[in-house]
């Protein structure tokens, strides 16, 4: 049982203030500081496979969230109020950028929720990429899913997410609103039992117009999550196999930003504090190209081995 983001989306910071752009001219040939770029031993050959234009990737080399670089390439942290889980706990505190021996390239963005099961005492955490809509195309994102807290006694509704949604201010309230969910609950929720990996393509929010895919088997660690919009058909892939289409009126229908977030459902019991981490390794768009995962997975190797840190070619609206 999915449910909608039911907040406004700001637009507190902008795509590709003139560092970002610097970086996407030159191909982020040289060293930048504070992740900005390149390592600055890097090479400085661009990657050729479905490089530039309308592409946006990322690898989260970032300092921490008030990295000026993380603003300037497109990404916040979120610390308005509001909904899902419980309203009013997201906060900066969660969101890192630690090394990861595991990762590609040894560094991730970390999304670490928490509680003590208080609202006073839970913090829940998500990153958004502002400023440049995605449309059609292909999303894809290497993510660490977690089936147990990282600390304290499991038993969590959490809800460990990836998903586009309406780029407008007030998502919820737009005539087209879009949203396309990858949603991992390794406890259940919402009365269902778990573990479940919850794929959903929502045509209305507000009442809960969508329809929805349920894989009921545990998929903790690394996996490669794809969503495919192109010639009015959804598709969800994990790993390079399908689980999941929709089309007619469930698919987007407007341009879109595309979110990260670990936040809790409910607060099933008090006492004792624990942690749940979500960790992303990277995310990658080729805008109006259906890409396989072989193919993602070779431009997205190419920039690694060219010292691309971020490159953002996707064509203004």
């Amino acid at each position: 049982m999915s449910q909608p983001r039911r907040t406004p989306r700001r637009r507190a910071w902008t795509v590709l203030a003139l560092p970002a752009l610097l970086c996407v001219l030159t191909a982020c040939s040289g060293g930048s500081p504070s992740g900005e770029g390149v390592d600055d031993a890097a090479p400085s050959t661009a990657p050729t496979p479905s490089g530039p234009p309308g592409t946006l990737f990322d690898n989260f080399h970032y300092s921490g969230p008030d990295d000026p670089s993380l603003a300037a390439h497109g990404w916040q942290v979120r610390t308005d109020g509001g909904g899902p889980g419980i309203k009013d706990t997201w906060s900066t505190t969660g969101a890192g950028f630690p090394s990861d021996p595991t990762a590609q390239g040894g560094r991730v963005l970390k999304l670490q929720a928490s509680t003590d099961g208080t609202k006073e005492g839970t913090r829940q955490v998500e990153v958004q990429s502002t400023g440049t809509g995605l449309f059609t195309g292909t999303y894809a994102a290497r993510v660490h899913l977690s089936d147990k807290p990282t600390s304290g006694r499991n038993g969590d509704h959490v809800v460990e997410t990836f998903f586009p949604i309406s780029a407008s201010d007030a998502s919820d309230a737009s005539t087209n609103y879009s949203e396309l969910d990858y949603e991992y609950l390794p406890n259940g929720g919402w009365g269902s039992v778990g573990p479940q990996l919850d794929t959903t393509s929502w045509f209305k929010a507000d009442p809960p117009d969508r329809v929805t895919h349920a894989l009921k088997k545990r998929v903790a660690g690394w996996h490669l999550l794809m969503i495919t919009f192109m010639n009015g058909k959804v598709t969800y892939s994990l790993d390079g196999k399908e689980l999941f289409t929709s089309s007619g009126k469930y698919v987007a229908r407007e341009e879109m930003d595309v979110h990260f977030s670990n936040w809790f459902i409910d607060l099933p019991f008090t006492g004792g504090s624990r942690t749940w981490d979500m960790k992303v390794n990277w995310f990658y768009y080729k805008a109006g190209e259906a890409v396989s995962q072989a193919d993602v997975q070779k431009t997205v190797d190419g920039f690694y081995s060219s010292g691309i840190n971020h490159l953002n070619t996707v064509p203004k609206s």
